[in-house]
């Protein structure tokens, strides 16, 4: 079954959008998006460095990525405003990897693959990473999933709980590092801000649960990677793209059926 490039490419749609889904819903309630996008215009210059020391792809990428999203997270609240620090650097971590990867002379590299992603040619090494990454992500957050909920609702109440908002952070980065370094086969490192982040937006209006919203999210990204996909082969568009365009049109139904029915609610109650 497994050699069917479509069925390798569902399954990697699906792994990445289960390990996004519950993760993205972390950054939309701390209102990081562009945290997401600096671990992740970092990636490029993974690729880079795993290409001169000729390792693996994931770990070059998970490395940079961690170090990127640690370097940020140390920052933070250190005579800079947060979207302005996240801003500056993530334009300038994809700029330096991008210059990186143009004095690589001797090696041929398809830089469109990275940026946008090659989800047609994840094969079954490709595969075992994406699902091995986003069973560890998974599982790291159900572990700490309240640590993490009360470390982001409420940074005080967690103090006075035992819980530790720094360690919680350190660890929702690390797991941000593992999606990112998982997803740019899928997506690539342009788009994978939108595949953490338009699920969790979606599902949003929908949940009165915390729980209920993480579950959602990840149905929602599943359904728009398959029909990314589908849409993909039949139009011969670029997948990547195509996926994050799926999701994004979900967003927009979503968002105006939740106004057309609040509005007609609104109108029922006067």
């Amino acid at each position: 079954m497994l050699d069917d490039f479509l069925v390798r490419s569902a399954l990697a749609g699906l792994g990445v959008a289960l390990a996004a889904a519950p993760l993205g819903c972390f950054i939309v309630w701390r209102r990081m998006a562009y945290f997401g996008d600096a671990t992740a215009h970092a990636a490029v210059l993974g690729v880079a460095l795993s290409l001169v020391l000729e390792t693996p792809i994931f770990a070059g990428v998970l490395v940079i990525s961690l170090m990127m999203a640690t370097l940020v997270s140390s920052l933070t609240g250190r005579g800079y405003a947060m979207d302005t620090l996240l801003g500056v650097m993530a334009h300038s971590s994809l700029a330096v990897g991008l210059v990186a990867v143009s004095f690589l002379d001797n090696i041929r590299i398809d830089l469109m693959a990275y940026l946008f992603g090659d989800i047609l040619a994840v094969g079954k090494t490709d595969l075992a990473v994406i699902w091995g990454g986003s069973v560890l992500v998974i599982s790291l957050v159900a572990y700490r999933w309240s640590g993490l909920l009360l470390a982001t609702l409420n940074p005080d109440l967690a103090h006075a709980s035992g819980v530790s908002p720094k360690r919680e952070q350190l660890i929702l980065t690390i797991a941000l590092a593992i999606v990112v370094a998982v997803a740019i086969k899928v997506v690539g490192v342009l788009l994978i801000a939108a595949m953490l982040i338009i699920p969790a937006a979606t599902a949003r209006p929908f949940c009165k649960t915390p729980e209920t919203m993480a579950v959602l999210a990840a149905i929602i990204g599943c359904a728009a990677s398959l029909a990314g996909l589908r849409a993909s082969y039949q139009l011969d568009t670029p997948t990547g793209p195509t996926i994050v365009c799926m999701v994004a049109l979900m967003f927009l139904f979503a968002s105006l059926f939740w106004r057309l029915n609040h509005h007609s609610r609104t109108r029922s109650g006067d």
